[in-house]
């Protein structure tokens, strides 16, 4: 079982805590955590915009000049798309980008994403976070642990106090424990959490089958 060193929030040792290997001991999958992370995107999208095609545009019902004998290149509508105010070629319609992702695709990326974490140092566990809602408090550990990049905070529930904390530091996106995605873990230089979150997932996590890939 892997190992992990637990920080107090001054940033003093707290001790070792072992970790699950089927959730913090998987290969890491690239092409997997790529097709997942493509999936997620794609599914954050609206697919609201739209536009009008020359069938939709209001007007050019009559042709504009007669076929021959003006000089002019034939027309047969102003609200062609080569005109001001024509329609759109192959004009964008709503539709949807969905990209359906199997729920054991998802757990193999999660925990490849995760053990990738693990095994890069890239993975803070602090024994628990304990302070106000104020964001000089949140600031004060982060530096006590030397974290200076993008971080993903991940929390248990009843951590209210914390994501308020955490919440004006430019740097810092949160997350539940029981939410966390690939995206975040893969966007984020460095995950923050706790010994409870850890827990949390872990079990979330645990005795899933993992899909060969």
């Amino acid at each position: 079982m892997p190992t992990i060193k637990i920080y107090k929030q001054d940033g003093s040792s707290a001790g070792t805590m072992e970790l699950d290997d089927s959730v913090f001991g998987v290969e890491y999958n690239e092409p997997l955590i790529h097709q997942v992370v493509v999936a997620q995107r794609a599914n954050a999208r609206q697919g609201t915009k739209s536009t009008l095609t020359r069938t939709e545009v209001r007007g050019g019902g009559k042709k504009p000049w007669r076929q021959k004998g003006t000089g002019n290149a034939r027309q047969g509508s102003i609200r062609a798309p080569q005109w001001k105010g024509g329609g759109v070629v192959f004009a964008p319609k709503p539709r949807s980008f969905r990209q359906k992702v199997n729920k054991l695709v998802r757990i193999n990326a999660i925990t490849s994403a995760l053990s990738a974490k693990l095994s890069d140092g890239n993975l803070i566990v602090v024994d628990k976070l304990d302070l106000e809602p104020k964001t000089k408090q949140m600031a004060a550990i982060l530096k006590a642990l030397k974290i200076e990049s993008r971080v993903l905070l991940v929390l248990p529930e009843g951590s209210d106090n914390a994501l308020r904390a955490a919440h004006n530091i430019p740097t810092v996106r949160t997350s539940a424990c029981e939410s966390v995605n690939v995206y975040d873990v893969v966007a984020n230089s460095v995950i923050l959490t706790t010994v409870d979150a850890i827990k949390a997932i872990e079990q979330k996590y645990t005795a899933k089958e993992v899909v060969a890939q």
